[in-house]
């Protein structure tokens, strides 16, 4: 899957970090995406969120969520349907998703996450239309059957905007997808939108590349 055109270092407000390799093998087919660090533990997590190196882009990380989500997205029929990818980071659950045949809009604020999965779409030799995107701004009218989003529910002040995201771009029918590791903000969105009249409903993967593994729920949510 390497070419020796592809970046091995990128440049980030941290200095130029090193591109790691991660390969997601599922039903005899491979992904392979390139990323800054591999936060899968709580302990990964907390170092990485640590003063030292807080200053790494969120987006350029592969965190367990994507991880799981990219599981769920596998098991899925998705050909030629319309999937939206918000906060995509280094891209792993759209790019599974176009592997399978869907037209795919990968969306992420971070330039230089952008450019990681950019790089990994072409890797993977799959056809992503790339955005960049802010939940504060967003301005996107279309209407999609899926939208993902992996760990994005961290921030209770971001929740709003991403609810405005899945009522406005959802279409009538669609589905959401998003993974998040039981992280306690999460349920102060979802038992909103589940007030509201929204159907969820939870499965749960174990995540680890290596020893300890990480619980990750991946929830789908449908309008009632």
């Amino acid at each position: 899957m390497t070419s020796s055109t592809e970046p091995r270092v990128v440049q980030t407000t941290a200095g130029d970090l090193p591109l790691e390799e991660y390969n997601l093998r599922l039903e005899g087919r491979v992904w392979s995406i390139l990323h800054t660090a591999a936060v899968i533990s709580r302990e990964d997590e907390q170092r990485f969120l640590s003063a030292e190196e807080k200053r790494v882009p969120y987006g350029t990380v592969l965190w367990p969520a994507a991880i799981a989500l990219a599981h769920e997205v596998a098991l899925r029929k998705v050909d030629r349907l319309r999937v939206l990818e918000l906060g995509a980071g280094t891209g792993l659950p759209g790019i599974v998703a176009a592997s399978l045949g869907a037209r795919v809009v990968q969306t992420d604020r971070q330039p230089v996450a952008m450019f990681i999965c950019k790089t990994n779409a072409e890797r993977n030799k799959v056809t992503v239309e790339h955005r960049a995107a802010d939940w504060t701004a967003w301005d996107d009218p279309a209407k999609y059957d899926y939208i993902l989003a992996s760990d994005v529910l961290y921030a209770d002040g971001m929740h709003p905007h991403l609810r405005r995201i899945f009522e406005s771009n959802l279409a009538p029918g669609g589905t959401i997808l998003v993974s998040d590791p039981f992280r306690e903000a999460s349920f102060t969105l979802l038992e909103a939108m589940e007030a509201d009249g929204w159907k969820i409903t939870m499965s749960k993967w174990t995540v680890a590349v290596t020893p300890p593994a990480r619980p990750v729920a991946v929830f789908e949510l449908k309008r009632g």
